[in-house]
């Protein structure tokens, strides 16, 4: 579909919020928290396309809101986007969900960090409408960099942490986690290092992993107890070795091969791939349970495996 930018504006420091909506007019297709949109860029941009967080939709007309961090020393996606005026007009495709809200809990801890908080920001909009109980947790550098600060600081149950002002308050994870009873559920969305501590506390805390939910902007989440695993690359008659801050994915571009990928999140399903030998440890949005039950098929960007050895049919 093809969106026009109905209007664009500064909400913190780097942090552009855009209003689309449907350039025909029409009514645009309906979404839920956590969903996000595929937006192709400019062949001047790369002709990239890049996947953006809907934090709901606009209170003026039919549109969705989205908010986008720009990243100077990235590939160029955020800086497209930050272009973007009012009348210019995107290729889209979605709304597309890997990270929703999941039916049977009681009450949800959301945590966010940075420009995370666009897909919670949309759990915790969706939950108040609804009168569900929720809590949320939110880390920023500073006052100036905390998208969307003043309705977040309204919520209910909201707490927002700076690191870089006054008391460098930082997000007492394990304390946030500390009570992992039935029917609570977690979700958490922002860097890498905050999903990674968030993760591994839940585990230590004794979280029900079907509870702990996540979803990363920036690829593959390395976690404490991941070690190097033995991978052989059966169809192409090489072994590598993945070291345990890297993807497979990241492994195998390292070693000069040319394999299938796009989103590099787990969302897309682009670079499954067929398990020969080994347990895969899926850490994917793409496949199915059942397919995951199966241990046959892998997502390499974001998975790696129980066992120290993989053999894939790649």
């Amino acid at each position: 579909m093809k969106l026009i930018v109905q209007a664009t504006e500064f909400i913190a420091d780097g942090v552009r919020r855009l209003h689309f909506a449907a350039a025909d007019g029409q009514a645009l297709p309906p979404c839920t928290a956590g969903a996000h949109l595929k937006i192709a860029l400019a062949a001047d941009a790369g002709g990239m396309v890049r996947e953006y967080s809907i934090v709901g939709r606009g209170a003026e007309g039919d549109c969705y809101e989205v908010a986008v961090q720009l990243e100077p020393a990235g590939r160029g996606g955020s800086r497209a986007m930050h272009a973007l005026a009012a009348g210019d007009i995107v290729d889209a495709q979605g709304p597309f969900n890997a990270f929703p809200l999941r039916g049977g809990a009681t009450h949800r801890v959301l945590i966010a960090g940075g420009i995370g908080i666009t897909p919670i920001l949309s759990m915790a909009r969706e939950l108040r409408g609804g009168g569900l109980p929720f809590e949320l947790h939110y880390a920023a550098k500073s006052r100036h960099r905390t998208a969307f600060h003043d309705e977040v600081a309204a919520l209910p149950g909201a707490t927002i942490y700076h690191s870089e002002e006054g008391a460098r308050e930082r997000m007492p994870v394990a304390a946030i986690l500390a009570d992992p009873a039935p029917g609570r559920q977690l979700h958490v969305c922002g860097p890498r290092s905050l999903i990674a501590e968030v993760v591994e506390t839940a585990r230590r805390l004794g979280w029900n992993e079907d509870d702990v939910h996540f979803e990363t902007f920036g690829g593959a989440v390395a976690l404490g107890a991941d070690r190097p695993i033995r991978v052989e690359l059966r169809a192409s008659g090489r072994t590598i070795l993945v070291k345990a801050d890297e993807s497979i994915l990241d492994a195998m571009l390292a070693a000069g091969m040319d394999p299938l990928y796009d989103c590099r999140r787990g969302e897309c399903g682009m670079c499954i791939t067929g398990v020969i030998e080994g347990v895969p440890e899926h850490r994917d949005h793409a496949l199915t349970d059942a397919e995951k039950a199966s241990g046959k098929v892998i997502c390499t960007c974001v998975s790696r495996a129980r066992s120290a050895d993989l053999v894939l049919d790649i």
